[in-house]
């Protein structure tokens, strides 16, 4: 029962870390066109393709920290605190701010990706 416990727990992090990781990706991409010829559904495509690509990335590389740091670390030290699940969810918030900042400025700033 434990162990199914931890799986459910893990299941709603990540999935927490996508939704995460799409809003960056909504704000970093911005809106689709609304042209319809076919050039702007070839484009719209891409984007499409795009916006999952690098979502599922960075919502797997912080579901990725997210579990190696509450298997390796915050489960010994959140296991008798009544407030564990908001730390937890604060702490998800933190990766993903330090991965999405990391991604912008290897993106933008040092025009590495």
């Amino acid at each position: 029962m434990k162990v199914l416990k931890r799986i459910l727990n893990y299941t709603i992090t990540t999935l927490i870390s996508f939704l995460c990781a799409f809003a960056y990706m909504r704000i970093v991409l911005g809106s689709k066109s609304k042209n319809t010829d076919w050039m702007a559904k070839l484009f719209n495509t891409i984007y499409d393709l795009a916006f999952v690509y690098a979502s599922l990335t960075l919502g797997s590389i912080i579901a990725l920290l997210y579990i190696l740091s509450d298997l390796f670390y915050f489960n010994t030290k959140l296991k008798s605190n009544t407030k564990a699940t908001g730390i937890r969810l604060l702490i998800i918030i933190v990766i993903a701010i330090f991965v999405t900042a990391t991604h912008y400025i290897l993106e933008k700033v040092v025009d590495v990706i």
